[in-house]
């Protein structure tokens, strides 16, 4: 058998779609340019898609200030790694802000935040050790453990009597040191971790926690510092991780903790001592979006209002719709098969909607979940024509909405 067989075949991830070389269900070819509008296969439509939470994405100010850097730095500036060429004073007063806003000890830049989680879990982990994490956390987290030379259990889903069980186990016969891994936010269903619970498991069983904030970070709480936050447990996270492609609308990652953890990560960990240093532009962009954030009350305040307005607006025509508390919409509509989870993608992007839907085993067996991002951008006409073309589709296709029962969720 040689090793390319298997491109001839449908398998592998979204094998369907690539084998039909598909550009509508996957790799759709959008406006480069993000907002609450864009356009696809030649079609005005809201956007609905991207997790430009505040709106940074089309703010004047940080256009503005963008170009004056884009001016200044050549776009390789600076060369090489943080390790060897590449280390300014401009990335150091950046990661200090940072450690500030997230009120810990030190904080180390990531390029992506992808490589961000990469880098640190894989770092901190050895052989003796084992990672407990959330069977539905993120793939980079996913990836991050696999990558750990250590032991990994998965419980179930904000399932503290699954996380608890596997800790008393881990304990039983332990050699090494435990790290529990959560997301803050989860993006897919936009529920949050049970923080509480899990710090108190945390603390009783002696393991540290991880918390990658993508989804929270600049979202929630009042001052946007988080979900851990939000929960008044920032201090009892042992590694906080926020990532700048969301809420701050750029590219890169920061993982945050004590100084001697952050330390260790920065000399061990490979995606960060092996790569570029992340480009000025980046670096000294993220200063004004990051001041944006600190004092982005009003946005957040929006952006929630926003939210409601969806939800509620789904809620009253019958869609059963995820009760998460950040702004991220999860609608849950049953599909038996895949064909009518795309009829509905379909019908609604016909309509002006631009939306994305996943199927098992994000969400349970015969169940499809449109995943809504509410920004502060979003305007109340755009929310508008978003409810009544669901309405449309709903009657087109003639949606049984009371056949989900919410415990399935």
């Amino acid at each position: 058998m040689d090793l390319f067989d298997k491109c001839d075949t449908d398998g592998g991830y979204f094998g369907i779609f690539r084998a039909q070389d598909d550009f509508f269900f996957s790799r759709p070819i959008l406006d480069p340019i993000p907002g609450t509008r864009t356009i696809f296969n030649g079609n005005k439509c809201i956007q609905w898609s991207i997790n430009n939470y505040l709106g940074l994405a089309e703010n004047k100010e940080i256009k503005a200030y963008s170009e004056k850097i884009v001016k200044k730095y050549p776009l390789s500036a600076p060369m090489g790694s943080r390790m060897m060429t590449g280390n300014t004073k401009f990335h150091k007063e950046l990661e200090e802000q940072l450690a500030d806003f997230t009120e810990k000890e030190s904080a180390i830049l990531f390029n992506y935040g992808y490589l961000g989680v990469l880098g640190t879990i894989s770092s901190l982990v050895g052989r003796k050790d084992t990672i407990v994490i959330d069977k539905l956390s993120h793939a980079s987290m996913l990836d991050a453990t696999f990558l750990s030379p250590g032991q990994f259990r998965a419980y179930k889903h904000n399932d503290m009597n699954s996380l608890e069980s596997h800790l008393k186990r881990i304990n039983k016969d332990r050699k090494g040191g435990v790290l529990i891994v959560t997301e803050g936010v989860f993006g897919m269903r936009g529920d949050l971790a049970d923080l509480p619970n899990i710090c108190q498991l945390k603390e009783k069983y002696d393991a540290r926690l991880f918390i990658d904030d993508a989804h929270g970070f600049g979202v929630m709480n009042e001052t946007g510092q988080g979900t851990a936050s939000y929960f008044g447990l920032q201090d009892k996270i042992d590694i906080y991780f926020g990532t700048f492609a969301k809420a701050f609308a750029a590219i890169g990652g920061v993982s945050a903790a004590p100084k001697k953890v952050v330390d260790w990560i920065r000399y061990n960990a490979r995606t960060q001592v092996f790569a570029k240093s992340l480009p000025m532009i980046y670096v000294e962009v993220l200063k004004k979006i990051l001041d944006i954030v600190k004092n982005g009350a009003s946005l957040r305040k929006k952006m929630f209002e926003n939210a409601e307005k969806l939800k509620s607006g789904l809620e009253n025509l019958g869609y059963n719709v995820g009760k998460g508390r950040s702004p991220i919409t999860a609608v849950y509509v049953p599909a038996g098969d895949m064909k009518v989870g795309m009829q509905i993608i379909m019908k609604l992007r016909e309509l002006g909607i631009f939306i994305t839907g996943v199927m098992y085993p994000v969400v349970p067996k015969g169940i499809i979940m449109f995943r809504l991002i509410p920004t502060a951008s979003h305007t109340d006409k755009e929310i508008n024509e978003t409810i009544k073309a669901f309405a449309t589709v709903r009657d087109n296709l003639n949606l049984n909405l009371d056949s989900i029962k919410e415990a399935a969720l």
